[in-house]
């Protein structure tokens, strides 16, 4: 492998666990401005609560992630139906169960060797390269942790604390 390519392997890991960083810092924010109970609301009964998101990302995590490179992705013990019922948990147990499925998430990113990424590994008996499998994961949490962010800004309504530069500041104002 080349210098160049090495480089590129690092500058891709470097920018792809920042991003996943980022994606966790916008739910990490989210809950912090809802309470335990605002944790399980749903819009109606098909919809999602904060409280299930949290459990379909930790559980897709822990899937994907654990032992990612000796086994497939869609572990036997995961029940992926069983995330998608309504948690009998309280904030904590919930947060305790994101940090969970992030701590898996980012051991394996800081596992993969920069000239490792175009290794096939297997999710659900398909091939995939770690890269594919990265950007198909980090896919999956940018959609789940955008429904987290819609429903507590939903919740919140005008005591909403923006994650980003609020409405109505001129561009440049504020560091992005």
């Amino acid at each position: 492998m080349s210098d160049t390519e090495k480089a590129l392997g690092a500058a891709y890991l470097q920018d792809i666990r920042s991003t996943f960083g980022a994606y966790k810092a916008l739910g990490d924010k989210s809950f912090a401005q809802v309470d335990g109970t605002e944790m399980h609301w749903k819009a109606d009964e098909e919809a999602n609560s904060i409280a299930t998101i949290i459990m379909h990302l930790s559980g897709n995590f822990l899937s994907r992630w654990t032992d990612f490179l000796t086994t497939d992705g869609e572990k036997p013990w995961r029940n992926r139906d069983g995330e998608f019922e309504e948690p009998a948990l309280g904030k904590e147990e919930l947060l305790a169960r994101w940090e969970a499925g992030w701590a898996c998430a980012f051991a394996a990113l800081d596992a993969i060797p920069e000239d490792g990424l175009l290794r096939v590994i297997t999710i659900r008996g398909e091939p995939h390269t770690i890269v594919k499998a990265l950007n198909r994961n980090l896919t999956h949490c940018a959609y789940h942790v955008g429904q987290i962010v819609f429903i507590a800004k939903g919740l919140k309504s005008g005591d909403w604390k923006t994650l980003s530069m609020p409405k109505r500041k001129p561009r440049g104002s504020e560091p992005s």
